[in-house]
Formats: C-alpha cells, sequence, structure tokens
C-alpha cells in the first residue's frame, strides 16, 4: 500500500479572496528599521481593502515610520491539510486621513467593522479603546494549499 503523498498548489485569487471574507482574525506584520512584528487582529475583507480597528500603542508608532505590512490568514485542519493567504500593500490610519476620497474609505472601513460587531461605536462598545480605524490595501494577494491523500483541483 503506497502511503499518501502531501501536495501543495497556489490559489487562485478568487479562492484567496473567498478566504479572506469568511474569516475575521488574521495576523498583522510590520516592520521598522530591523524589527519584525507581527500580532493577531480582527478584520474584515471588502473590495480589497482590509478593514479594520485598533487602539493606540506601539504598533501605530511603528506603522506610521513605515505603512508597508503583510497580512495573513489561514485555514488549518491539521499539519498536513490547510490553506494560508497572504496580502502584502500599505496600511493607511483612516483617522488621520483628509480629503474626499479618505472620508469615504473611513466610512466604509466603520461600515465594515460594524459589520463585525455591531456594537462598535456605540456606548455599549466592548472595546472602546479600539479607536483607531485602519486600512490596508490589498496590492498583493497570494494564496497555498496543502492536502494529503486526494488530488487537487
Amino acid at each position: 500500500m503506497q502511503t499518501p503523498r502531501l501536495q501543495f498548489r497556489n490559489l487562485p485569487a478568487t479562492h484567496a479572496r473567498d478566504i479572506l471574507s469568511r474569516n475575521h482574525l488574521g495576523r498583522l506584520a510590520f516592520t521598522f528599521r530591523d524589527r519584525v512584528d507581527i500580532r493577531p487582529i480582527s478584520y474584515k475583507f471588502k473590495k480589497d481593502w482590509i478593514f479594520g480597528r485598533t487602539a493606540p500603542g506601539e504598533k501605530i508608532l511603528t506603522i506610521r515610520h513605515h505603512r508597508w505590512v503583510a497580512f495573513q490568514v489561514d485555514e488549518v485542519e491539521d499539519d498536513r491539510n490547510w490553506v494560508s493567504v497572504i496580502v502584502h500593500g500599505p496600511l493607511y490610519l483612516l483617522d488621520e486621513a483628509e480629503g474626499q476620497d479618505q472620508t469615504e474609505l473611513q466610512e466604509r472601513a466603520r461600515v465594515a467593522v460594524q459589520e463585525m460587531d455591531p456594537l462598535a461605536f456605540t456606548e455599549e462598545d466592548p472595546v472602546p479603546e479600539r479607536s483607531i480605524l485602519f486600512g490596508v490595501a490589498v496590492e498583493h494577494l497570494s494564496g497555498r494549499e496543502a492536502r494529503i491523500g486526494s488530488s487537487l483541483p
């Protein structure tokens, strides 16, 4: 009997977008000079933007100096059956943005966050300290899948 082989494939962009759409927790990686950091963050994916909100702190101070980030989302069944999507692009702090385009983007971000959590920005907001809206423009999107024992499409 032959042992099933682990197979890998690159995901089509449509499949990668589906994975981003159905998940709401990912990891945001950012760097400044010789330090790389990664943080879990809740998000909403809408029309090639990753929207969310965060609290003031070290992450925001770092991103103000270098806004290019990576963002990763995984769906893991086990160590041999998984999919992973990675996004690269600039992160915009939308509360600091100016201009008509940015005002529209701020509103899109606010709506997206409230779709995730209807209590966001209300008196009952469970995390009111997360006062900074952000958006990551999806400039590059890639995905990878691993499966054991069955052929990939």
